[in-house]
C-alpha cells in the first residue's frame, strides 16, 4: 500500500519510493541507485526499450529531487545561479538548464518550471533535479538566492513522479485525463486532476521519445501505474532509461557532466544565454571559454566493431591516451556500439578516427554527430 511519504528499508538503509511496492509485486530486478532500492528491469532491458521506441513505457521517476519554489521575482532570483534566461519563460514553460559553481562547473542539470505569477506579486514554479543531488542541490540554492524571501519547499519524499513515454504515451495519458494533452507543446506543462485528484503534467522526458512526466500523490501514483499498465503501457526500469537516453545523447550527471565540466564543454552551449544576461555564478569562465574556445569537448562516438566501449576506458589517438569514455552501450534501437566521451577540441570533429583501449587491446571509433537516434515523434524543445 502506498505511504504518505517515501520509506526506508530497515535491512539495506537504502530509500524506496511509493511505487516500491509495485516493483515487488512485478518481480522487477532491483539494485541500490543513488541511494534508492530501485528496479533495474521488469521483463529485460531490451523489451522495455523497444516498448519506449515502439508504443509506450513507464518509468519510476519518485526518487528524483522536486522543489516547489514561491516568491517575489523568483525568475529573477533564479537568473543568478543558472546561465539560461529564465526571465523570458511565460507561464506553462520549462528551461533546461545547469547550476553552475564558481568555476562554470556543473552542480547538477535540473529542469525549472515556471508556473506563474498571482495578483500580489508573487512567482510560483517547480524544479526537478537529480537524486544523488538533492540535498547538495538544496543548500547551494538556499545559499545563494539573493535577499529577496524566495520559499523553497521540498516535495521530494511527498510526492509519486510517473515517467509515460513513447509515440503511444501521449493517448495512454489522454484517457485518464480531462484536459486536451495535445495542447501542451515540448517542455510545457500544467496542472490538472487524475482521478479527481491534483497532478502536475510536464511534456518532459529522458528517453529521446514524446511522453509526459506526471507528478501527483503517492496513492494516485499507485492507481496511476495500475491502469497504465492494464492499458498495455509497459513497465521500465533503470536499464533501459540509460540505453534509451544514451541514444538520445542525453547527459547523465556524475558520468557525462560534473563539477568539473562547464556546459561549453559538454555540447550544452544552447542552454547559456551570455547576450542575454547579466552576472550569474561562473560567468566569467564561460565568457573566457567563449571567446578563446574550450580545450576539451564531449563527443559522440561509434565503435566500428560490437566491442562496447564503457565508462572509463581510455580514449586513443597516434598511441596517446587523449580522452575517456563517460558513457558506453550497445544501442539496441540501433544495432551499433556507442559512447560519449571528452576528447581534446583539435580532435573533437565529425568523421574522426579514434582508438578505444579495451582489456589492454584497442579497437577502431569514429566521432559522430549527436544524437545518435532521432525519434521522429518528439517534438524539439532547443
Amino acid at each position: 500500500m502506498a505511504k504518505s511519504e517515501a520509506s526506508k528499508s530497515a535491512t539495506t538503509g537504502l530509500s524506496r519510493t511509493p511505487l516500491f511496492e509495485l516493483a515487488v509485486e512485478q518481480k522487477a530486478r532491483l539494485t541500490a541507485f543513488s541511494g534508492w532500492e530501485m528496479p533495474v528491469f521488469y521483463s529485460s532491458i531490451s523489451n522495455e526499450h523497444e516498448a519506449v521506441r515502439t508504443s509506450a513505457g513507464m518509468f519510476d521517476i519518485s526518487h528524483m529531487g522536486k522543489f516547489a519554489f514561491r516568491g517575489k521575482q523568483l525568475r529573477k532570483q533564479l537568473q543568478h545561479l543558472v546561465p539560461s534566461d529564465l526571465t523570458r519563460l511565460s507561464a506553462g514553460a520549462a528551461q533546461y538548464t545547469v547550476l553552475l559553481n564558481p568555476q562554470g562547473g556543473i552542480i547538477d542539470d535540473i529542469i525549472f518550471y515556471y508556473q506563474g505569477e498571482d495578483e500580489t506579486g508573487e512567482q510560483w514554479g517547480m524544479m526537478i533535479v537529480n537524486a544523488a543531488t538533492r540535498t547538495k542541490d538544496k543548500a547551494w540554492i538556499l545559499a545563494n538566492l539573493e535577499a529577496a524571501p524566495v520559499n523553497l519547499q521540498d516535495l521530494s519524499l511527498e510526492k509519486a513522479l510517473i515517467a509515460c513515454q513513447g509515440p503511444q504515451a501521449v493517448a495512454q495519458l489522454q484517457s485518464l485525463v480531462a484536459t486536451d494533452l495535445t495542447t501542451v507543446k515540448a517542455f510545457g506543462h500544467l496542472e490538472t486532476t487524475i482521478f479527481g485528484k491534483p497532478a502536475f503534467m510536464a511534456r518532459t522526458g529522458y528517453t529521446g521519445e514524446d511522453g509526459f512526466e506526471v507528478m501527483v500523490e503517492p496513492e494516485v501514483g499507485v492507481e496511476l501505474w495500475r491502469n497504465l499498465q492494464s492499458a498495455g503501457v509497459t513497465p521500465c526500469g533503470l536499464g533501459a532509461r540509460d540505453t534509451l537516453r544514451l541514444e538520445a545523447a542525453m547527459a547523465l550527471y556524475g558520468q557525462d557532466i560534473d563539477d568539473t565540466t562547464t556546459p561549453l564543454e559538454a555540447g550544452l552551449s544552447w542552454l547559456v544565454h551570455l547576450d542575454t544576461k547579466g552576472e550569474f555564478i561562473g560567468r566569467s569562465v564561460l565568457d573566457q571559454q567563449k571567446a578563446a574556445g574550450v580545450e576539451k569537448r564531449l563527443v559522440g562516438i561509434e565503435m566500428q566493431s560490437r566491442h562496447i566501449a564503457r565508462h572509463g576506458y581510455p580514449i586513443i589517438s597516434e598511441g596517446q591516451q587523449v580522452g575517456e569514455v563517460t558513457s558506453g552501450t550497445l544501442a539496441p534501437t540501433l544495432g551499433k556500439a556507442i559512447a560519449l566521451a571528452y576528447v581534446p577540441s583539435r580532435l573533437a570533429k565529425i568523421g574522426q578516427q579514434l582508438e578505444v583501449e579495451i582489456r589492454n587491446k584497442t579497437y577502431p571509433a569514429i566521432i559522430v554527430k549527436k544524437p545518435f537516434y532521432r525519434s521522429k515523434n518528439r517534438p524539439s524543445f532547443k
